[in-house]
């Protein structure tokens, strides 16, 4: 038998051990873990992002958010459908996280706030007078927790 071994061996190792694969097994470890800690840095940032984004002023009218509020709903009754969607955001940006939304409580919009908040007083102001209804649901679970949140407009 010769007494060279074979496979992957560290650039300039000349003997394979335990104690080398001992090393390499942990520095793969924390090259793991620092990349993990790199996408919780930019999930991290990407949703003070949306966050600062969503606090911001609606970047339409009224009239325009009506237009294309009666654009989608239009097409929806055409397609035989009662409902249609016409807001998405992160459950983050509820107070709690999308727990009264998620348990469907009827206050659950006393957790919104920023342009969700807004888009809850557009339909109470503009369109329940009209007859449409406004259900809110969560639409993922990511990890098991509320991920984004729906708003339908009902007819």
């Amino acid at each position: 038998m010769s007494s060279s071994t074979t496979g992957p061996a560290s650039p300039g190792a000349t003997t394979f051990s335990a104690t080398d694969l001992r090393r390499r097994m942990a520095e793969k470890e924390a090259q793991k873990a620092a990349d993990e800690a790199r996408r919780q840095e930019d999930q991290a940032a990407k949703r003070k992002a949306i966050v600062d984004e969503f606090q911001q002023p609606a970047a339409r009218t009224p009239d325009e958010i009506m237009a294309l509020v009666i654009q989608l709903v239009n097409r929806a009754a055409e397609a035989g459908q009662s409902e249609v969607q016409i807001y998405e955001f992160p459950s983050f940006l509820c107070s709690d996280r999308g727990r009264a939304i998620n348990n469907f409580e009827a206050d659950w919009h006393k957790s919104l706030s920023g342009r969700p908040q807004l888009a809850y007083e557009f339909w109470r102001d503009q369109l329940q007078p009209l007859g449409f209804g406004l259900k809110a649901q969560i639409l993922n679970y990511p990890d098991g927790f509320p991920g984004d949140v729906g708003l339908s407009l009902t007819w």
